[in-house]
């Protein structure tokens, strides 16, 4: 080696023996892809991404995805090598308890990983919401003199994430948008974990994408730093379509035995292997040792504090002559909701409280938009083909096909799964606060997605209309009744499901205010009665779990729980019961998941536990439910598929009535 200045392959050579070293000390991992990509990487990290070592957050930064994120050691060396705070002692750990180099790569654990990637395709489609966040922030708020927001979206993704549906959805939208500032890498290495994909993945995939409307550049050599190079310029220089670059590529390269095998996809090479590739690559070195001449290299053209620095003085010649742009801009970078946001939403849940209008809760959400969404710019929405039945669209809405500087709303077709990802990357670009939306029953399609966003976590919303069987004459298949339980029970997800136009309201309001993960609202597509609350009250829903109603005398001999539309079931039972001389409080619960996260104290006053008679009334699977009821409580509710009827009917087949929780009620009494 040349201690003075190392060759390009020299450079790669870098990740490449850390990749294997790190795995081979794990003993698991995916040594292939590093070995495979790293020429590739060496190319754009060293001559053409922007970014900033030394202030990873920093917002004009160019975002680099690993959508194949298995191969999490490629990602793990360049961070290391180009300066992150990642020291070499965290690639010894890698995959070990407490290290932040996890098996893949996570979002806020490691200092550069732009999202958590591994379930494959979905780190290409968070990519495709970050390179759209990029363009519509352009066009609100660069200026001709100033491009203030300018950045490219890299992304490496292998055959399996091409195999992945996620992707065909999120390709689509990216050539429909004109997503010119993403640039894609096809690892095409045509090597899965069976083997030669040959035999299942004969797709073309370059006339696939052309077909999508992007520019393909095909057959790039992965292994010539040439090519690549030029391949970067000329997708560089399409300012209208998002590039693929097909880079042909070699699993495991630089293992002499191995190398082209699927064996080097997921398992260590093997000490006598690692030895061979280490006199293959002429790398004498002992492991995790890299020369000052291999950092020094990997480093010197790293000008990314210059870049930052350069940038800012831009950002503050910009305020000088354009302030309410630039004050509003950062606000966004910080995620601040306005000044005032909170006076707007506690007066309009005040009014409605007054008004106690009587509307499906979808609607109900449709006002809450129309009263927010005039004060948060930040806001933009979206729908799988259903806006007009989720009503998301409210008069605001200004579609980002256009030209408009202001656009706000995403016609996303039926792709529920590439809807909820790309929402993702909308939410980790920064700058916006996304929701998307469709029918509760198809959370199926997003199921992923919907988990990534709690794991990432995004400051996302993923609104579902249509939430029982209250849908109606569409039948079992459109009728959720495990979906509520299903995304309760993901960590760090909020579900609201309110009860009438009010909780719709705070609902909103809560998803609205929430930074550390994303929220699910869920609407009903029949009306709900207005529930009557006192003015302090009205605080209460918050916490999301609260008395709605006590007896008069303030004592009680059972409380009935209820959430969304059986809340007024819960309400009419009470009064029947206590006309037989029977005390009930009603416990309005729109999320449990808030209610938990409450002072002990809160808890216990809204569910005392002396009370260990209890009912909870809800039109879903009831299993949920167990833990607030008890062994010995009762749960109304539905525990078998729906059927296709007018949603009254329904109600009184499945037995989710009035009588249904006063018989529950009065059988704890025997």
């Amino acid at each position: 080696m040349n201690a003075a200045r190392p060759t390009r392959r020299e450079l790669a050579n870098a990740i490449r023996v850390l990749a294997m070293d790190a795995v081979e000390t794990a003993k698991s991992g995916h040594p292939g892809m590093p070995m495979g990509m790293a020429d590739i990487a060496e190319v754009l990290w060293n001559d053409f991404l922007s970014h900033n070592p030394n202030n990873p957050a920093w917002f004009n930064r160019d975002r680099f995805v690993l959508s194949n994120g298995h191969g999490s050691m490629l990602l793990y060396a360049l961070l290391h090598l180009s300066g992150y705070e990642l020291p070499m002692d965290e690639l010894r750990r890698f995959r070990q308890l407490g290290s932040r180099t996890a098996g893949h790569p996570e979002f806020g654990h490691t200092p550069g990983v732009e999202t958590t990637t591994g379930p494959l395709g979905q780190g290409f489609a968070n990519a495709v919401g970050m390179a759209l966040a990029e363009k519509l922030l352009a066009r609100r708020f660069n200026r001709p003199e100033f491009d203030i927001i300018d950045h490219y979206t890299w992304v490496f993704l292998g055959d399996g994430c091409l195999m992945e549906g996620v992707s065909h959805e999120a390709a689509s939208l990216a050539g429909t948008w004109g997503l010119g500032k993403l640039i894609c890498f096809w690892d095409d290495n045509r090597i899965s974990i069976d083997g030669d994909t040959a035999g299942w993945f004969t797709d073309d995939t370059a006339a696939r994408f052309e077909a999508y409307g992007w520019q393909v550049i095909r057959k790039v050599d992965g292994h010539d730093p040439e090519e690549i190079a030029q391949a970067i310029r000329t997708a560089q220089a399409e300012g209208e379509r998002p590039t693929l670059i097909c880079c042909r590529t070699t699993i495991g390269y630089g293992a002499p035995n191995k190398q082209g095998k699927e064996s080097t996809h997921g398992a260590p090479l093997g000490k006598d292997e690692v030895a061979a590739a280490r006199a293959h690559l002429g790398w004498p070195h002992a492991p995790f040792e890299i020369p000052q001449a291999i950092y020094d290299g990997w480093r010197a053209g790293n000008a990314g504090l210059v870049r930052e620095e350069q940038w800012k003085n831009r950002l503050a010649e910009y305020a000088r002559l354009y302030p309410e742009p630039a004050a509003e801009l950062l606000r966004r970078i910080r995620g601040d909701l306005p000044e005032g946001f909170d006076d707007v939403a506690r007066a309009f849940a005040a009014r409605l409280q007054q008004e106690g209008p009587v509307v499906a809760s979808r609607k109900a959400s449709q006002m809450a938009l129309e009263a927010y969404g005039p004060h948060l710019p930040e806001l933009i929405g979206g729908s799988a083909d259903l806006a007009h039945s989720n009503l998301t669209v409210w008069k605001g809405s200004k579609p980002v096909t256009g030209d408009d500087p202001a656009a706000n709303y995403i016609h996303y077709g039926v792709r529920e799964f590439g809807m909820t990802a790309i929402g993702n990357g909308i939410a980790l670009h920064g700058g916006f606060i996304p929701y998307d939306a469709t029918f509760l029953v198809f959370s199926d399609y997003s199921r992923n997605a919907l988990r990534m966003s709690a794991l990432i976590p995004t400051r996302s919303i993923h609104v579902f209309t249509h939430d029982s069987i209250g849908l109606g004459e569409d039948g079992p298949t459109h009728q959720p009744v495990e979906h509520l339980a299903s995304l309760r029970y993901i960590p760090n997800n909020d579900v609201w499901r309110p009860c009438d136009a009010v909780e719709s309201a705070v609902a909103w309001q809560a998803a609205l205010q929430r930074r550390e993960g994303p929220t699910c609202l869920v609407f009903s597509r029949q009306n709900l009665a207005h529930q009557p609350r006192m003015e302090q009250q009205l605080g209460d829903i918050a916490r999301g779990g609260y008395v709605l109603s006590d007896p008069p005398e303030g004592r009680f001999d059972l409380i009935i729980i209820a959430t969304g539309s059986e809340v007024e079931l819960a309400m009419e039972a009470m009064r029947r019961l206590a006309g037989d001389g029977i005390a009930a409080r009603v416990v309005s619960m729109p999320s449990a998941e808030v209610f938990a996260r409450q002072p002990l104290e809160w808890r216990e006053g809204v569910l005392p536990s002396w009370c260990r008679k209890r009912v909870a009334v809800e039109a879903g699977v009831s299993g949920y439910w167990r833990q607030f009821v008890g062994l010995d409580g009762a749960v109304v509710g539905l525990d078998r598929f729906g059927a296709s009827a007018p949603a009254d009917q329904l109600f009184r087949h499945f037995g989710i009535t009035v009588e249904a929780v006063v018989a529950a009620a009065r059988s704890l009494r025997a």
